[in-house]
């Protein structure tokens, strides 16, 4: 993200735009490459209540594994992961990741972001990764392992 280095964002045509005549030096080489797709899945599993706040859980699949993909989608359709203080509601990146307000109607409020914002306070954020797999670096064998959420 060109405003809010180091962080992420969703590209679009302005923000490409707003790329052009840029020096490496100015933004980095990273920036200035081709933006790269980036799908997520979800999958709704429950609706819950934290602190009288309507939550909802999600299965989040990644299917092109960028940086901080999740978190970035996420808050682009205005439903931060829950402690996401980078990404969610008054966090360090660009806000909605990168999207200018009022692009989805479904977001959720500022006023019931802030709320769960403050209901989970310090604790760390909500996400975990249910299930996990790689080939061992030596071996070469296909590992996969899988633990349920600690929240």
């Amino acid at each position: 993200d060109y405003e809010f280095p180091p962080y992420m964002r969703v590209s679009t045509d302005e923000h490409q735009r707003a790329l052009i005549g840029l020096d490496v030096e100015d933004v980095g080489k990273k920036l200035l490459e081709r933006p790269k797709e980036s799908l997520t899945k979800y999958e709704v599993v429950g609706k819950e209540e934290l602190e009288g706040n309507a939550v909802t859980r999600v299965k989040l699949s990644s299917v092109s594994g960028r940086t901080h993909q999740l978190n970035v989608h996420c808050a682009a359709i205005g439903h931060p992961i829950v402690g996401d203080k980078v990404y969610g509601i008054n966090g360090e990146a660009a806000a909605n990741g990168g999207l200018e307000e009022g692009t989805l109607s479904s977001r959720a409020s500022t006023e019931a972001q802030e709320s769960i914002a403050s209901a989970i306070g310090d604790k760390s954020m909500c996400v975990h990764a249910n299930t996990i797999s790689f080939e061992h670096p030596v071996t070469g064998e296909k590992l996969s392992f899988e633990s349920g959420a600690p929240f």
